[in-house]
């Protein structure tokens, strides 16, 4: 499986048999942004509501015919407007899916989406588990460092973790390196960060609050090969 990043929290999973799934597709309006609506993925996984995790899944839903997989809310809505039918989930479900199995967790964070002026809610926050490949991709969401996250390390191998680390609106790089720790991961790559100037922080300082080689920090674009660990 190749993690590739695109920008915020965008995140591809480029499975071994050329499934693309995308999570949290903020494209239009990302700074950070190295792909366009044109995308093609075959399934889309958002992890909440906000604008800037969830702006272009209808679009790209409907463009690809890519099901939404996210919490029951957040997914009603998407279909409401235009997606194609998804698949709703709720917190601490798990799911097989022809690609592989997924599982929320949950995230401590706020989730709605502004529409005409006011917030409409999206559902709870949430993280996944994403089980494919023979590895175990931890995509923690927005979200502080909570000690549940020890639980997903002692009943998963997590291969990766998907952590942020702008601080401010989510867990900053500190406590991140403690969430790293209670997971277990054997890599992390952080996300969330240098988007905006109130989540501005430095990867590299964060790399060195973990041992060498755990931390994979990566520009828009770039990709990162898991080791095939079966």
């Amino acid at each position: 499986m190749k993690i590739i990043f695109h920008g915020h929290s965008c995140i591809e999973l480029r499975l071994d048999d050329g499934t693309i799934l995308l999570v949290d597709p903020w494209i239009l309006g990302n700074p950070q942004s190295d792909i366009d609506l044109n995308f093609k993925c075959d399934a889309i996984l958002v992890t909440h509501g906000h604008a800037h995790h969830s702006g272009d899944m209808i679009t790209l839903s409907q463009r690809n015919q890519a099901p939404i997989i996210g919490m029951a809310e957040l997914v009603h809505y998407a279909e409401t407007n235009g997606a194609v039918p998804g698949h709703p989930m709720d917190l601490g479900g798990q799911w097989t899916f022809p690609f592989g199995t997924i599982k929320t967790t949950h995230a401590q964070h706020s989730s709605s989406l502004d529409i005409d002026g006011l917030p409409i809610y999206m559902g709870e926050a949430c993280g996944f588990l994403v089980m494919a490949d023979h590895q175990t991709i931890y995509v923690a969401g927005d979200t502080s460092n909570f000690g549940d996250m020890a639980l997903f390390g002692s009943a998963y191998h997590i291969n990766t973790a998907i952590l942020p680390i702008g601080d401010n609106y989510t867990m900053g790089p500190n406590a991140a390196a403690s969430a790293a720790k209670r997971v277990k991961a054997d890599f992390v790559i952080p996300v969330h960060f240098n988007t905006y100037p109130d989540i501005r922080q430095d990867p590299a300082a964060f790399t060195k609050l973990l041992p060498d080689g755990v931390v994979q920090v990566l520009a828009p674009g770039e990709e990162f090969q898991i080791p095939n660990q079966h």
